[in-house]
């Protein structure tokens, strides 16, 4: 059975987190990604990383992918990246809006190589010309800070960053959203489109339900809104991450937790009050927790009552749930042998494929070229006067 993108060609030219990972995702439903780098390829090739032989988010991000590598300074690298835009579906590229004229390779300059072709362009702040951020350089971190996600992280103390690239990722995803959008539009109407996204959009997007400001409030109206005993506590061993916002979940916790006299109280009858009263409520919480280790109570209130044993990424490799849907998967690595790694992001019920793993620097160079028609002289060219690797 045929993937949903088997046939479409992506020419992945973004380095880094937000961008590979967007192409990542059109891999996992069968686009066939060909990762062009440049000379020494992504930087994040050459970021530190505690695996000797390679980087560990360049293997996690570029999944699904073969690697060319491809000089775009150099006029044949150009020629020869404007031969594979005439066969291609999709560019994705996460340069600074002014770097693509530069370059050659902007949209307006390749729809006329390719009319139906999909553009999408990852920034940091968007393209919009009276944009003062515009060619400001853009990282997860930098938009945390500035979309006030660090702000919110650090509450009433020292605003905090987030670990975990979060913004990146989900970038990843609104990049992988939009090219699938663009293509049932050009499914439906022939036509291609330049799509646009961008880290501050995301980081934005991802706070839609904070981000809203009625007329008659200030604008520094409080936005976060929750039961705020809920959270994550201290037990016996371990740290228990709980959330009991319904009246049964509430009920549950309290009967767990030894103080049933609540469930008779008035003053604790809704969400509402419960959060106003948090400080009476927390410190009975700590208390009651102390009875048991946290795998415990995840065993005991399981379905019960939403809580969570916390864990660290590594005890994900073997936890029963993940390897029942499959999220881990084993590849074999050139230099140092077998690794695992994630599986797909998405099931597929028609055409579901294994994924493959992140390639070698100009691994499939050759095979790439002749697969959209270059001569072994030609190739031997590109390699000789340094336009290809």
């Amino acid at each position: 059975m045929a993937e949903a993108l088997q046939g479409i060609i992506v020419l992945d030219l973004t380095q880094y987190l937000a961008g590979p990972y967007g192409c990542a995702l059109l891999g996992d439903v069968g686009a066939n990604v060909i990762k062009i780098e440049p000379p020494g390829g992504d930087m994040t090739r050459q970021y530190p990383s505690s695996l000797a032989e390679d980087n560990r988010t360049f293997l996690g991000a570029n999944r699904n992918k073969r690697s060319i590598v491809l000089n775009l300074k150099h006029t044949e690298g150009l020629a020869a990246f404007y031969r594979l835009v005439e066969q291609a579906d999709v560019v994705v590229h996460n340069f600074r809006p002014s770097v693509p004229r530069r370059l050659g390779i902007d949209y307006e300059t390749l729809r006329n190589r390719r009319p139906n072709l999909i553009y999408c362009s990852l920034t940091g702040y968007g393209e919009s010309e009276d944009g003062p951020l515009r060619d400001h350089p853009g990282y997860d971190t930098m938009l945390q800070c500035f979309t006030g996600l660090a702000a919110m992280q650090g509450g009433e103390g020292a605003p905090q960053m987030m670990s975990g690239s979060i913004i990146d990722y989900y970038s990843s995803s609104t990049v992988a959203i939009a090219t699938l959008a663009a293509l049932f539009h050009r499914l439906r109407t022939g036509e291609g489109q330049h799509v646009r996204a961008s880290l501050m959009r995301s980081a934005i997007a991802m706070q839609a339900g904070q981000f809203i400001w009625a007329h008659n409030e200030p604008r520094d109206v409080e936005r976060w809104w929750g039961a705020s005993y809920s959270g994550i506590y201290t037990t016996k061993q371990g740290y228990l991450y709980l959330q009991a916002t319904t009246p049964v979940f509430w009920k549950n916790l309290c009967e767990f937790l030894g103080f049933p006299q609540l469930l008779e109280d008035p003053r604790f009858d809704t969400l509402t009050k419960r959060a106003a009263l948090r400080d009476e409520i927390k410190p009975l919480i700590k208390e009651g927790l102390k009875q048991h280790t946290a795998r415990e109570w995840e065993e005991l209130m399981l379905g019960k009552v939403p809580c969570i044993a916390v864990r660290s990424i590594d005890e994900m490799f073997d936890h029963p749930q993940v390897l029942a849907e499959g999220l881990v998967v084993e590849h074999e690595h050139p230099k140092f042998g077998k690794y695992r790694a994630m599986g797909k992001a998405v099931q597929m019920g028609v055409g579901d494929r294994p994924t493959t793993r992140a390639p070698l620097l100009g691994e499939h160079t050759d095979e790439i070229l002749a697969s959209f028609g270059f001569k072994k002289e030609e190739i031997s060219a590109l390699r000789s006067k340094g336009a290809a690797e």
